[in-house]
């Protein structure tokens, strides 16, 4: 797994994903939660052709400001890049943009996990 890996995830802003439609706020403007899911979505994406069979990332902390709305309709853009690799531990840069420009921007990280064993421990078995 090498730095600099880079993927963008674009959305176009429906009313599901909207701050009153998630329970984040009251108003009709893109949730926080929403942005934060496409920036994982994004960082997930740029490291996936590199893992191993049976391998996945999982998101483990996510920060991230959100400094301006976004309203229905508009297309939101997130780039994750990856910074630092540690072992299992993988370390992004996250950006969202929409047409407006920049809307957030923070830092998130994954881990590489094994498929199989990941799930196994739900059951109690791992």
């Amino acid at each position: 797994m090498e730095k600099g890996l880079k993927f963008t995830s674009e959305m176009v802003v429906e009313e599901r994903h909207l701050a009153k439609s998630v329970g984040s706020g009251d108003l009709p403007v893109l949730g926080t939660p929403v942005m934060m899911s496409l920036m994982e979505n994004a960082a997930m994406n740029a490291v996936s052709a590199s893992l191993a069979e049976g391998e996945s990332t999982v998101g483990s902390y996510i920060e991230a400001s959100h400094i301006r709305p976004t309203a229905l309709g508009d297309t939101v853009c997130a780039t994750a890049t990856l910074t630092a690799v540690e072992g299992r531990k993988l370390t992004f840069r996250v950006e969202a943009a929409d047409s407006k420009g920049n809307i957030g921007e923070g830092s998130h990280v994954r881990y590489i996990i094994n498929i199989e064993k990941f799930l196994a421990k739900m059951s109690g078995k791992g």
